[in-house]
């Protein structure tokens, strides 16, 4: 109760601290949203491969939290607070390869088969070969990587599986423009607090609050090399700036006089011979999973036609959110832990914290 009550005072605090005047973009602490982080080794000893994870709770179901394409396990840090204070359950969230602070040797094969076994090793590294009964809570990527792990039946303990924001069709049919995307977005920034700003005006977090605590775990920093081009000097591209010209008119980039810059900690555009893998005949992986599934959407369209078919069947619950971005868990945190919390206790996974009760 303690720890709850704490949790509350922090977000209360954070949300209050840029109501009046300019808005707060410093980044916040890990350690205000999870109880901890450990770096897990898994592999032979003299190769091993080293994942960063976040853990939250001590009782309940395990919660495996899989984040999207360029995000870290950070993205999961509101969602975490609010699903704790909703239902008794354990947190795992995880910097999946080539992400966030997870060290990998071979960081740029983003293979389903591999990220999946990633999973699985890091899961037994924690808790051996009988883990507790387990739920894969993926986003984007991470929810293509949940499904290809309980299809696989990699983990045996794995009781229910909810993707979020992750549907085959629409999926594929952006993959054109993400190249552009990328091209788009800055190359680096001046500050940690710059690329906050950066990610809640451009619209890709919505929720500022989310923004200060997960994008410590999208960009680092680096030393500014005189070989550093003036190329990085131009943010965006014309497309994005018509969404807000204003902020975009600004520079983001670091100037000579920094001795450093914060840069992107992955180059997605470098995995792009696997982005067609990711998202290949997951819809009905996902519909042949013989497990209890959730599936969440930002927006009824994204549904293709296989989901739908399968939806009418009543094979899977499905809730469609509040306008938001494709960030889901970032912009609308309580909702999803809404959504999540009703999904466990219908399946009787876990049961409702007693100060929720009514």
């Amino acid at each position: 109760l303690k720890r709850n009550q704490k949790q509350i005072q922090l977000t209360s605090s954070k949300q209050n601290k840029h109501s009046y005047g300019k808005p707060d973009y410093s980044p916040v602490s890990w350690r205000e949203y999870f109880d901890q982080m450990e770096d897990v080794n898994v592999g032979p000893a003299d190769s091993r491969d080293v994942f960063r994870i976040y853990k939250a709770g001590s009782d309940g179901p395990l919660l495996v939290l899989l984040h999207g394409g360029g995000h870290s396990a950070l993205s999961w840090a509101v969602f975490t607070t609010a699903i704790a204070s909703r239902v008794n359950c354990r947190v795992l969230a995880m910097d999946l390869r080539g992400h966030g602070g997870t060290l990998v040797r071979q960081s740029d094969d983003f293979s389903t088969q591999t990220m999946s076994s990633d999973v699985a090793n890091v899961i037994r590294s924690c808790y051996g070969e009988t883990p507790p009964p387990l739920i894969l809570i993926g986003h984007g990527v991470g929810g293509a990587i949940a499904v290809h792990t309980a299809s696989n039946m990699l983990l045996p303990t794995t009781v229910g599986l909810v993707a979020i924001d992750v549907v085959e069709g629409s999926a594929m049919e952006a993959l054109h423009i993400i190249q552009n995307f990328l091209k788009g977005r800055p190359k680096s920034f001046k500050s940690m607090d710059h690329a906050i700003e950066w990610s809640v005006k451009s619209g890709q977090i919505r929720n500022l609050e989310s923004a200060r605590v997960s994008m410590v775990g999208q960009i680092k920093r680096c030393e500014v090399e005189e070989a550093d081009t003036v190329e990085q000097a131009t943010p965006v591209t014309d497309v994005v700036v018509e969404r807000n010209e204003e902020f975009y008119d600004q520079s983001y980039v670091n100037d000579k006089e920094n001795a450093s810059v914060y840069k992107w900690r992955i180059d997605l555009s470098k995995s792009e011979k696997y982005w067609d893998g990711w998202f290949r005949g997951t819809s009905n992986l996902f519909l042949a999973c013989n497990l209890p599934k959730l599936l969440l959407l930002s927006g009824i369209n994204r549904l293709d036609r296989d989901l739908t078919i399968g939806q009418m069947q009543g094979k899977f619950m499905m809730q469609v959110l509040p306008p938001c971005g494709h960030a889901v868990q970032e912009d609308r945190p309580d909702k999803v832990a809404e959504a999540v919390a009703a999904f466990l206790l219908r399946h009787k996974f876990s049961e409702a914290r007693r100060e929720t009760r009514r």
